[in-house]
């Protein structure tokens, strides 16, 4: 089994930061893209930022410059700083990853999300 850990969500005050991580586990080879999403209340889930196994990272309109994306091969982790928080930000963060298992077969795979409240 396959799964992702997303963690650091919580309250916060706009303008302040928050760290995000989020980890992988199980039976896996290797992993391709990895990425976070986010869905705000009464809205459809959207792209916040990807990185490839390259460590090539793309980013949303609304948070390039304020947000990084990073990985750690090594310890199959993907973060997400989020600087300069917006009262806009806040949804639920979701993980995603591209996984090759150790049997080849190829999974896309989501966390179970993580709650960032924006709010003074």
């Amino acid at each position: 089994q396959v799964q992702l850990v997303e963690s650091g969500g919580g309250l916060v005050q706009p303008g302040r930061s928050l760290r995000l991580s989020c980890a992988a586990s199980g039976s896996i080879f290797s992993i391709n893209a990895m990425g976070w999403y986010r869905q705000a209340p009464g809205k459809e889930r959207e792209l916040v930022a990807t990185i490839t196994s390259g460590g090539s990272a793309n980013y949303s309109d609304s948070v390039k410059g304020r947000f990084t994306i990073s990985r750690d091969n090594a310890k199959k982790t993907v973060y997400l700083q989020m600087n300069s928080l917006k009262l806009e930000d806040t949804a639920v963060y979701y993980c995603n990853a591209g996984v090759i298992t150790t049997i080849f077969r190829y999974l896309e795979i989501w966390g179970q999300g993580t709650l960032v409240t924006v709010s003074s």
